[in-house]
């Protein structure tokens, strides 16, 4: 279990990772559907309810080390799964009740403390907006991507045309007879899959 106050410390640092992620997450909702300007003083209520359902959390799973403590005290029999706790199991028990005790009493002092859940939401916000920058960039690079600056359109063009002929025209007769179907008329594309993909030009008769 390692010492009470190391294990306390590294569960806020755990419960404090969990409340960025949900803060982040909110942050970017709140930017690109709701269409909402950042501000810490908006965001400041949600990080706090974060924090204390985390701190409920820890205080809920306190109770139940405590529970089965209770249970387990006085037991000497085998036990029959890894929850079914005996009277040698008191200690570690005991321990981490107070540990789950530890980290809900500091996320409660977190929650009412303005400085530490704006340095929260500054960390959260960093991360929403650095995935933002990430998602951009990775379009960005795929959009503006040119023949001449892909190493890998040489190499990777038959495979795409192969797609094309293949999957895609069949795909887009398919379609044209049935709408050709529906209206009455006879289909406009006929595909040969054989045959190769044509370079341009308009089709034979027109």
């Amino acid at each position: 279990m390692g010492r009470t106050a190391d294990a306390i410390a590294e569960g806020v640092i755990i419960a404090t990772a969990a409340a960025r992620l949900s803060i982040r997450n909110r942050i970017l909702v709140d930017a690109i559907r709701n269409d909402s300007t950042f501000s810490v003083d908006a965001v400041k209520p949600f990080a706090r309810q974060t924090l204390e359902a985390l701190a409920d959390e820890q205080s809920a799973a306190a109770d139940r080390a405590r529970a089965d403590w209770r249970r387990a005290w006085g037991k000497q029999s085998d036990p029959s799964g890894t929850h079914d706790y005996r009277g040698r199991d008191s200690r570690n028990l005991r321990r981490r009740a107070r540990q789950y005790t530890g980290v809900a009493k500091e996320l409660r002092e977190r929650a009412t403390d303005d400085a530490a859940l704006e340095q929260l939401i500054e960390q959260a916000r960093d991360a929403a907006w650095g995935d933002v920058e990430s998602n951009l960039e990775r379009r960005l690079i795929v959009e503006a991507m040119r023949p001449d600056l892909d190493p890998d359109y040489a190499s990777m063009r038959a495979a795409r045309m192969q797609s094309i002929r293949l999957i895609d025209l069949p795909r887009l007769s398919s379609h044209q007879r049935r709408l050709s179907t529906s209206q009455g008329s006879a289909p406009m594309i006929d595909v040969d899959d054989s045959g190769p993909v044509p370079d341009g030009g308009s089709p034979e008769g027109e």
